[in-house]
């Protein structure tokens, strides 16, 4: 009776100690694990919580949390410190600066990869390249940005390069949107302000291979200069209106501001152009051979009236003759059979 009593107590105290020890282990390893899994994300969210713009940048914030709608909580102007913007929301960040769209035969300059030039033809059909530069700055208005996010922040845009992103994604998505929703629109404007002028009156080279006639003077020509120079000014002014207008009857509302369409160059194509080269080779080869016989009657002219003086007076010409008698001559004999000319010693 003894021993069962004495092998009952040692089981009963090993029981209590292996029930004490046992689950302060397992308690303390899943309450860090709990730790890690559920507290480790709470932080991330609250100070995740908190954003900030800065100087070239402005932000529309979206509700995102698990409970919450998906609406525009606020906005957050340029260069700002830490707000709240609350759990899980989404902060949509457009460029807050004047940005620019080119467009460009260059192809390390321009904003769609390789060369890019809208060709648009002349009111004589005559296929022209227009390279020029967009200004723009976005309208930092809270009421038209909330428009402009709601629009087309909540959609993706194919790139040239055949990649979707977001509007607010960076330059890519920026590039990426103004390549598929506003680039038409700067072609058609091109289109229809080029379309009301002749090939000459904006390149004056094309007057070259389209008319027959001789070549103008320079005077002529400089003033055609002129005249191309104030058709440019022209189409820059007509197409700054248009832009404003159409930008904003396509893009659905005053989303963008500053506008100004700066036109840098007009091209022909290349065989009108080798025309042209042809042709300035060609009126620079005549001008070459009138110069020339210019020049011969010219000469022939200032010889007859040379002579013309000599006949009325001998004595002047026997005076030329000793002028351009060498150095060094003593005596002139011009009816010595042997020689004219006797040189001294």
């Amino acid at each position: 009776m003894a021993e069962k009593k004495t092998s009952a107590a040692r089981e009963t105290g090993a029981s209590r100690r292996s029930g004490v020890r046992a689950p302060s282990r397992r308690t303390a390893i899943v309450a860090a694990v709990l730790l890690v899994i559920v507290g480790w994300p709470v932080l991330s969210a609250l100070f995740g919580g908190f954003e900030r713009t800065g100087g070239g940048e402005i932000a529309v914030v979206r509700n995102g949390g698990f409970f919450d709608n998906n609406r525009i909580r606020q906005v957050i102007d340029p260069g700002s410190g830490r707000v709240w913007v609350g759990l899980y929301s989404q902060v949509h960040k457009y460029p807050a600066q004047q940005r620019f769209y080119t467009i460009t035969s260059d192809a390390g300059k321009g904003d769609e990869s390789g060369v890019d030039v809208v060709t648009v033809p002349s009111s004589d059909g005559v296929n022209m390249g227009i390279e020029g530069t967009l200004y723009f700055t976005l309208n930092q208005d809270h009421k038209a940005l909330r428009q402009f996010d709601d629009k087309y922040g909540t959609r993706k845009f194919r790139s040239a390069g055949g990649d979707t992103y977001n509007v607010y994604d960076g330059d890519k998505g920026w590039s990426a949107f103004l390549d598929q929703i506003v680039r038409p629109v700067i072609d058609n404007d091109l289109r229809s302000q080029i379309n009301s002028f002749r090939c000459a009156e904006l390149v004056s080279s094309c007057a070259l291979v389209q008319n027959s006639s001789a070549p103008r003077n320079v005077q002529t020509a400089g003033q055609q200069a002129q005249s191309n120079n104030g058709n440019i000014a022209k189409v820059q002014t007509a197409i700054n209106t248009s832009l404003a207008a159409d930008l904003e009857q396509t893009l659905g509302g005053k989303f963008v501001t500053n506008i100004h369409f700066n036109l840098v160059r007009i091209t022909l194509p290349s065989k009108v152009q080798d025309a042209v080269d042809r042709a300035q080779a060609a009126f620079a080869q005549i001008s070459e051979a009138q110069a020339k016989v210019a020049s011969a009657k010219a000469e022939a002219a200032a010889n007859k009236a040379r002579q013309d003086g000599y006949n009325k007076c001998p004595t002047c010409a026997r005076i030329e003759e000793l002028k351009a008698l060498p150095q060094g001559i003593t005596v002139y004999a011009p009816g010595n059979p042997n020689g004219s000319l006797l040189r001294g010693r």
